[in-house]
């Protein structure tokens, strides 16, 4: 049995390791199998480098056809020619400036990752292959123009509210502020919560599917509103795992957040207003309020 299990075992140890790996801020990211990994973060047109050691179990030798490192959708480098590999070998390698318009991502039906890929090549037997993951994270200014957000929910000659939010463009650790207000009230209100909601759109025409999931919700009152009253919203997005809007990503999915008002009255009847929201990533020394 020890026989066969070592038959299928790859005759060498591959790593890669990146130059800055100490010095570079890691994330968390899960897995296939649903563990969880840390990675190292990049940015669009920052500089990928580091080594390839290929190191042979001791006492065997690889004929190999050739070894080479790809940033899977990127770009492939030669790092050998065919030969053969006695020993521990180091190749250095460097994708410079690469262009990462798009950020990792890992959804409910889509993801987006950045790998790097090592294949050692070889003639009459399978591939060695060893992958590495790791992210990509770009930031985007404070926008110069951020309305507010002023919206109405009504029920003839029963209901009349108004709610408004201080802006519609969000960075990740932002505050939502805002208020809320009664102008009618004619039904009885038994509890009203704020939600967050994120909408993946994957496919496109008939194909598209869409997922919905709320991250947040946010209890703004318990008990019956009276005309003329007010209630003050802030709500904290840093607890929640959000991501910037992404919109229409290599024409294969969307990402948008929607901030979702939902009013419950008395027989259970659930009223609401969906507002769609901006969300981006601030570059983290510089967070605005």
């Amino acid at each position: 049995m020890n026989y066969i299990i070592g038959a299928f075992k790859p005759p060498c140890d591959i790593s890669i390791t990146f130059a800055d790996a100490r010095t570079r801020k890691q994330v968390s990211v899960k897995k296939d199998n649903g563990k969880t990994t840390m990675v190292p973060v990049f940015q669009s047109l920052e500089t990928i480098s580091g080594e390839v050691s290929i190191a042979p179990v001791p006492g065997k030798r690889i004929e190999q056809m050739g070894v080479k490192i790809e940033l899977l959708g990127q770009i492939v480098r030669e790092l050998d020619v065919p030969g053969e590999i006695y020993e521990r070998k180091t190749y250095p390698f460097e994708f410079s400036t690469v262009e990462m318009p798009y950020e990792s991502y890992n959804g409910t039906n889509v993801r987006l990752r950045y790998i790097l890929k090592v294949t050692v090549g070889r003639n009459y037997v399978g591939n060695i292959v060893e992958y590495r993951d790791f992210c990509v994270r770009n930031y985007a200014p404070v926008p110069t123009i951020n309305n507010s957000i002023k919206m109405e929910v009504g029920i003839e000659d029963c209901l009349h509210i108004e709610f408004e939010y201080s802006k519609s463009k969000y960075h990740l650790n932002d505050v939502i502020i805002g208020k809320i207000y009664f102008l009618l009230v004619r039904i009885k209100i038994k509890n009203m919560e704020l939600e967050i909601r994120r909408r993946e759109s994957t496919g496109s025409g008939s194909n598209t599917y869409v997922e919905t999931e709320t991250l947040a919700k946010f209890e703004l009152m318990d008990g019956a509103p009276v005309r003329g009253e007010s209630i003050p919203v802030r709500l904290f997005l840093t607890p929640y795992e959000l991501t910037p809007t992404y919109r229409n990503i290599n024409n294969k999915f969307s990402v948008k957040y929607y901030l979702n008002l939902v009013l419950v009255d008395e027989e259970d009847r659930r009223y609401f207003k969906q507002q769609e929201i901006t969300m981006y990533r601030l570059q983290e020394t510089t967070q605005a309020s």
